[in-house]
């Protein structure tokens, strides 16, 4: 009988040499390529290098790799940026918190990707039961890390790593005694779809606050034209809702809108707006490039209705993350002019103006004006505000508490600067600022957020809901 895969003659010759020096078995199989493992060890250490934390699910992890990773990372003469380090035909994958290193090890061929989600999952989970992630902290609660390890992982496979499912049977003082009907309830919890919710959570009064938090960046040219800008978004909310509700939120989204002038969509879309977005151009819809949600979040109806259908986790959460870089609503312009008199004075005026409805108020307003490296003296006249310059900075900073909308204000200085040989001119670094805005620069705006619940006797007009838009300055920047 012929084998499946014979092997070509001339690959059994080589393999026949091979065998007479010694290097391999004599028939080689071609199999399909095994599923990753998982990881081998898990390790826990301080700034010096001690082992706070120790745990090993494979027998080819030896005490050797502990010293390894001490030896070659931790006390290594130059600094390891890369956050996997290959010893003697072993991994590290490693992450630092302030001054503690946790360290996975294997030596398969693992997914990466895998293994750094769950270190940093192991991060917050340790941060939402003591706090933060510090010496102290572990070394008082390393029963209970090793408690959640033995609930986490597996054989070095990851179980469940949501904090709302462990802390229903890990608690700070241990383990509990758990009644047949607890321990049933808790069973399927951890192993059914919802493990980020508890069923029979009551409340006296249903409440939902979402926060559209927003962070604007810009680099735009002396003359006023966008180099670059983008703007990164955050959906969070915190749910203080009886039983297992399920909560459908729409926003406008550009292609939802389209949908809907074509008689695609449902008919929440096109309802009034929840809380107003402050925007001077009244957008109607806005094109998000992507977006990344929580994992409560029914995927298979976002990409057929564009619609957000999920059942909420108790209490405070990040629900969706998003980006967009088109049509962008810049809260300010910054028209910068800087004069040079002579090798030994500058003259520098800087105006901003405000972009949005004059019935807003912008506020934590700061404006960061770079001078040389060789100033001597400032004299500052601004017409609201107070600035002040900077040494230890080098530069002239400018405080506005409030601004209103369709305003502007402006700033001069007189630079004195001392004679120096270096024949190379000033770089002339932008010019920075800082904000906070009580709109979504976006233009995002939530069009309906409704609430469902069929065991409870409680609708949707019986839920009090906030929404609140804030949008802040992140890389601002202006060249001079």
């Amino acid at each position: 009988m012929r084998s499946a895969n014979p092997i070509p003659k001339k690959k059994k010759k080589v393999c026949e040499r091979r065998l007479r020096w010694g290097l391999f078995s004599p028939w080689p199989v071609w199999t399909k390529e095994q599923p990753a493992t998982m990881i081998g060890g898990l390790f826990i250490y301080n700034h010096k290098g001690e082992v706070l934390i120790s745990r090993v699910y494979r027998d080819d992890i030896g005490r050797n790799a502990v010293d390894a990773f001490r030896v070659n990372v931790i006390h290594a003469r130059q600094q390891v940026r890369s956050p996997v380090t290959n010893i003697a035909r072993t991994s590290f994958f490693h992450v630092k918190r302030s001054n503690i290193w946790l360290a996975a090890v294997t030596k398969q061929n693992v997914n990466a990707a895998m293994v750094f989600e769950f270190l940093y999952k192991m991060c917050d989970v340790m941060a939402a039961y003591f706090g933060k992630v510090s010496e102290e902290n572990i070394k008082n609660n390393f029963v209970l890390i090793y408690e959640l390890l033995d609930e986490i992982l597996d054989f070095g496979y990851p179980q469940n790593s949501e904090t709302g499912a462990l802390k229903t049977f890990i608690t700070q003082q241990g383990i509990k005694g758990q009644t047949k009907e607890e321990q049933s309830q808790i069973t399927s919890q951890v192993t059914g779809q919802i493990g980020w919710r508890r069923e029979g959570i009551k409340y006296r009064r249903n409440e939902l606050f979402l926060d559209v938090l927003e962070s604007v960046n810009l680099l735009m040219s002396p003359q006023g034209q966008v180099l670059s800008a983008h703007v990164s978004g955050r959906v969070v909310m915190k749910s203080y809702l009886s039983g297992m509700p399920e909560c459908k939120f729409g926003m406008n989204d550009k292609i939802v809108i389209d949908k809907a002038g074509k008689g695609g969509v449902t008919d929440e879309v096109g309802k009034s707006d929840l809380g107003g977005g402050g925007s001077t151009s009244g957008k109607q819809s806005i094109a998000i490039d992507d977006c990344t949600f929580n994992q409560c979040v029914r995927l298979s109806k976002f990409d057929s209705e564009r619609s957000i259908s999920f059942i909420p986790p108790d209490g405070e959460y990040e629900l969706m993350r998003y980006r967009t870089t088109k049509d962008i609503i810049l809260p300010f312009r910054v028209i910068p002019l800087v004069r040079e008199v002579g090798r030994t004075k500058l003259e520098v005026k800087v105006v901003i103006k405000s972009n949005f409805k004059p019935s807003l108020l912008a506020q934590k307003i700061e404006v960061r004006i770079p001078t040389p490296l060789n100033t001597s003296g400032v004299q500052v006249i601004c017409m609201k505000g107070k600035a002040k310059y900077k040494a230890s900075e080098n530069a002239i900073v400018w405080k506005i508490k409030r601004m209103a909308g369709m305003k502007e204000s402006q700033i001069s200085a007189e630079i004195e600067l001392l004679p120096t040989n270096d024949k190379k001119k000033w770089a002339r670094p932008p010019i920075s600022m800082n904000f906070e805005v009580p709109f979504a620069p976006s233009g995002l705006k939530v069009r309906y957020l409704k609430v469902f619940e069929s065991k409870l006797n409680y609708s949707d007009h019986d839920v009090v809901k906030w929404v609140r838009y804030i949008g802040r300055s992140g890389i601002y920047e202006t060249r001079c």
